[in-house]
């Protein structure tokens, strides 16, 4: 993933979205036109490079949007487990239900959410419907292709959570979800049904996990491989409810994926490189292609000399905390009392701090960004087995990841509802800082209920009335649509205000 082609181009110009000019770029002069992109699998290989380089680049000219690792940080911002230590700094309007929704300002949550996902689509799109008459070697152009509709299906579905009403199985779902973009095309579109978006995405992922199986071992953890899109279509099921499907894809994803869990010394290692065993995918950033002030590290970190990390270091819910046993390695994950905290010179030691993401060098913020592990899997497994009464084989897997983390752990006897919220439960410790709250809470119709805990009382956001609880199902849990959008694309609709 060296500096040869940053993005799939279009002709002169690189399409980012459906069809507001703004998402318009000229191609710079040292990169080829889409002909040539198209011409063989090499280039279009090297131009799915630039696609995975999306996933920790700058955009929009906005600090705080340095790919997919600042999505991750905003889907936590709107939980209830990610604390903030300042009510003013960095993500304090998406910590505080605004940013998203608010469809004016081109630095919103909102703004950030749609323009990066559909300048991915965009990108993969050019490969997916262009490469037919490319030159080269089956089994690199299938690899070309099943990665590309891996990113379009994951990029619609990162979309139709945030921008849509929840999936309800057993419904209609006839609800507006967001345009679907299936053709490299600037044409303004109408948002589709949650159940059409639900549907191309699942198509996507099956004919992406075809043309991935049997093509051969992948370049690097940052590429999709069988076992990767498995996860992602294990993900989507657990949305739809689809606890069978979500069991099954997880299982499967498990057992190709080659991946072991962490020893509990790795577990303290920093969370910082896609060398790790347990990652199944990642982005791995390059020393020459440092993220400044906008990677995720240079928020997320405990160790590295930001503004940001200094004076507003990241804590975890006091609640939640509790809930850790103390012989579990997660516990050292954050520190109750702030001593042991790895701060930077001049930097706060809070309360309930974390140490578990780490830079590698304190001068550099640079760390690769987990996008999925096999502890998710596990997870995605053992709820999905206790959702349909399979509590034995739940308390089982749910088993296999606890004992990694905790040798004292013994195998739970809960069933039904108790079984599944003991599993949401370790969902949340496990997956703190991913980037998967926020769409836990929706996806399972829960409250935000941030009371009780460490979280500032004056933060309290206007929406819910000065507390700090959103009730499932309110239409604060749906992103504005971006005004800029909806200026141009006259077949849009905006969510309610």
């Amino acid at each position: 993933m060296k500096k040869t082609i940053y993005g799939v181009f279009l002709a002169s110009a690189l399409v980012f979205s459906s069809c507001d000019k703004d998402y318009l770029e000229t191609a710079p002069t040292d990169a080829v036109t889409a002909g040539n992109v198209l011409a063989n699998t090499e280039n279009a290989m090297a131009a799915l490079n630039g696609i995975h380089r999306l996933l920790y680049s700058q955009f929009n000219s906005q600090q705080n949007q340095g790919g997919q690792g600042s999505m991750m940080i905003m889907m936590d911002a709107l939980g209830e487990d990610w604390v903030q230590t300042l009510g003013t700094s960095w993500w304090a309007t998406e910590h505080n239900w605004i940013s998203h929704r608010n469809a004016t300002s081109g630095s919103s949550y909102n703004h950030a959410w749609y323009y990066f996902y559909y300048r991915i689509i965009a990108n993969a799109n050019v490969l997916i419907n262009g490469l037919d008459n490319a030159t080269g070697p089956v089994a690199e152009k299938n690899m070309v292709i099943g990665e590309a509709l891996v990113y379009r299906a994951w990029c619609h579905f990162q979309l139709v959570q945030a921008f849509g009403q929840r999936y309800e199985a057993g419904k209609s779902n006839d609800q507006l979800g967001v345009p679907l973009m299936v053709t490299a095309t600037t044409e303004g579109q109408p948002r589709a049904t949650v159940e059409a978006v639900y549907k191309q995405i699942n198509e996507d992922l099956d004919e992406g996990i075809k043309l991935l199986t049997g093509v051969g071992a992948r370049p690097a953890k940052s590429h999709f491989n069988v076992a990767v899109a498995k996860g992602i279509k294990a993900r989507v099921a657990l949305t739809q409810q689809n606890w069978a499907l979500a069991a099954t894809s997880a299982q499967e994803a498990i057992a190709q994926s080659g991946a072991t869990l962490m020893s509990r010394t790795q577990y303290t290692s920093g969370f910082n490189s896609i060398d790790n065993p347990e990652w199944l995918w990642g982005s791995q950033v390059q020393a020459d292609q440092t993220n400044y002030f906008y990677s995720f590290f240079a928020y997320m970190s405990a160790n590295f000399s930001s503004t940001a990390i200094r004076q507003n270091p990241k804590k975890i819910n006091s609640v939640l905390y509790a809930k850790i046993r103390p012989t579990d390695i997660r516990k050292s994950m954050w520190d109750s009392t702030g001593a042991s905290i790895p701060a930077p010179p001049n930097g706060v030691k809070a309360k309930y701090g974390q140490k578990k993401f780490l830079v590698a060098n304190t001068s550099l913020s640079i760390g690769d960004v987990p996008h999925m592990r096999l502890a998710e899997l596990y997870l995605i497994q053992a709820e999905a087995e206790a959702r349909q009464g399979m509590s034995a084989a739940a308390a089982t897997h749910l088993a296999t990841l606890l004992t990694a983390r905790n040798p004292q752990y013994v195998k739970s006897t809960s069933t039904g509802q108790a079984l599944v919220d003991e599993i949401l439960i370790q969902r949340r410790i496990e997956l703190w800082g991913e980037g998967f709250r926020f769409l836990d809470l929706k996806r399972t119709n829960s409250p935000l209920d941030r009371t009780g805990a460490n979280h500032i009382p004056q933060w309290a956001w206007a929406i819910t009335g000065n507390n700090f609880k959103v009730a499932p199902g309110a239409k604060e849990w749906q992103f504005l649509i971006p005004q800029a959008e909806i200026n141009v694309n006259k077949a849009i609709v905006q969510n309610p205000l």
